[in-house]
């Protein structure tokens, strides 16, 4: 009985491909709508100022580190969960992928969450008057909790290295 159990539970974790092709659909759309974003930039480039050119430049890295972000997630959890990806029929190599363990995915994944907050907190510096005092408040300390966070994470894993 323990033996079927056993195979159940590992043959569970196929259940976890939706999600992550889940994941692939849903990046797929974003980038439809990053071209978008893209398109309307290059066609207000030149008539701009410098400010909302930084600004709109600024979308474009935020959505390109969320995509990033995505992918790791997608590729390192199949790669740690599901089944292992050393290489490809095409002979593409991916052995990169094995350097994500599960340590070092948190910490990948907080420093892309403090840049992706970043980004934001640069957006509302760069416009701070169209923003009150409780919003730019809210958002130093989202970003705070974010490098707390971050920093925890990086202590705790040195910890458990030890």
């Amino acid at each position: 009985m323990q033996m079927l159990i056993d195979r159940i539970m590992l043959a569970s974790r196929h259940v976890l491909v939706v999600f992550f092709l889940g994941l692939g659909v849903a990046l797929a759309i974003y980038a439809l709508g990053f071209l978008a974003k893209l398109w309307k930039f290059a066609g207000t480039a030149l008539a701009g100022s410098d400010n909302r050119q930084l600004l709109d430049l600024l979308h474009l890295l935020d959505a390109a580190l969320v995509a990033s972000l995505v992918v790791t997630v997608m590729i390192s959890s199949y790669d740690s969960l599901v089944s292992r990806l050393d290489k490809h029929e095409d002979g593409a190599k991916v052995g990169w992928v094995s350097n994500f363990d599960p340590g070092n995915l948190k910490i990948k994944l907080a420093s892309a969450l403090i840049a992706i907050s970043s980004i934001h907190l640069l957006q509302i510096f760069m416009e701070v008057t169209s923003y009150d005092d409780r919003a730019i408040m809210w958002g130093l300390a989202i970003h705070g909790m974010f490098l707390a966070g971050a920093i925890a994470l990086g202590v705790l894993d040195r910890l458990t290295k030890k």
